[in-house]
């Protein structure tokens, strides 16, 4: 587990916060600038054996597990459940994910499984406006509430987890081979009145058994570990570019927040394994062969199962409209945005008025 050292300025004294611009951590008052020191026993960005996780999942404290430093603090937020950790001094404010003000009592992270890995910061929170500016111009009929998200105050910069798995599959099956065939068939069509033989040519296709075995390798599949935000709206950010991870240090959360996982390790390989389904049938239709491919049934065996659990940056805001939340997420690493957003019924029907408007005017000039 890395520890994070008292980030203090040494000019000021104040805490100094990680700066994506000048990837260095930053005094937000006199502007000193220091690099990020790399902690001599942190480990690369490597696998984990899966299998080996699961046995040591009953321990209470096992390897690979901790805290994300030793001064983390965790909040859980009462309405929406999520678990918030955050560097001192910055312990209260509004939850990232659903605007309720955190006020309860922080306490001490329970045990998790330490991230092997992270992307930092790297669109600062002004650029990270800019394109959520742009994407919401783009945004017909979007009532104001969900303009007002792009101001600097609605944004927050949070470290999200994420599991990432490889893997080896194994997959029998069995199936059946269309192979396509064309025969001439006659029929009747009417023309001018009085009934005419065509000739037609008609696709048939014959069918074959078939089985066999494929083979496939999975590498980082993505899986995100939040609840709190829809893993639709995570997919929509990719690709992150994880060739860029960098071995976790808790440095890069300074000024930040980041959120424990909701989703755990065993319930992470689930959904890993439904995304890996896709991939296999493709493997299957190409060996089958020929014209069409049916997949009676298959069998996969999965062997050689390692993850890793990396944390990666989003700016984050959030608001409500008509008693309803939305979300909307900004990749801290490409400037990408992912959102939901509301139709305003006023400014849909101000429109109506005015084409229905606009449509009588023409029709009082052009009787006149």
């Amino acid at each position: 587990m890395s520890s994070l050292k008292p980030l203090k300025c040494p000019g000021c004294a104040a805490s100094l916060e990680y700066d994506p611009q000048a990837a260095k951590l930053k005094c937000p008052y006199c502007g000193n600038l220091l690099a990020v020191e790399q902690d001599a026993e942190s480990e690369p960005v490597v696998e984990v054996d899966y299998e080996e996780a699961r046995r040591r999942a009953t321990d209470k404290v096992s390897a690979g597990s901790g805290q994300l430093s030793d001064n983390a603090l965790q909040v859980e937020c009462a309405t929406c459940g999520a678990a918030v950790v955050f560097e001192p001094p910055d312990v209260a404010g509004q939850c990232p994910f659903c605007t309720t003000r955190i006020v309860v009592q922080p306490h001490t992270p329970d045990p998790l499984i330490t991230p092997q890995g992270l992307l930092p910061f790297a669109v600062p929170k002004q650029n990270a406006i800019q394109s959520l500016r742009s994407w919401l111009s783009s945004r017909w009929f979007a009532p104001n509430d969900l303009k007002r998200v792009a101001n600097p105050d609605r944004l927050e910069g949070i470290y999200l987890p994420f599991w990432t798995y490889d893997a080896q599959t194994h997959t029998t099956y069995t199936g059946a081979r269309g192979e396509h065939y064309w025969v001439q068939e006659t029929y009747t069509e009417m023309v001018n009145g009085r009934p005419q033989q065509r000739v037609r040519n008609v696709r048939k296709t014959r069918w074959y058994p078939a089985s066999g075995a494929v083979d496939d390798s999975f590498d980082d599949i993505l899986v995100p570990a939040s609840k709190a935000i829809a893993a639709q709206r995570l997919d929509d950010l990719e690709p992150w570019g994880l060739d860029k991870l960098e071995p976790y240090n808790p440095s890069y959360l300074a000024g930040f927040k980041a959120q424990r996982y909701q989703v755990g390790l065993e319930a992470g390989f689930a959904i890993a394994r439904q995304r890996m389904e896709p991939a296999i049938r493709s493997s299957i239709r190409a060996d089958i062969g020929g014209d069409e491919q049916q997949i009676h049934s298959m069998n996969v065996a999965i062997s050689d199962i390692t993850f890793k659990h990396l944390l990666l940056p989003v700016w984050l805001g959030a608001y409500k409209f008509n008693q309803k939340l939305y979300q909307i997420a900004v990749n801290a690493r490409t400037g990408e945005v992912s959102g939901e957003r509301p139709y305003s019924a006023a400014k849909i029907a101000a429109l109506v008025l005015f084409v229905l408007l606009a449509f009588a005017v023409i029709a009082f000039l052009g009787r006149n």
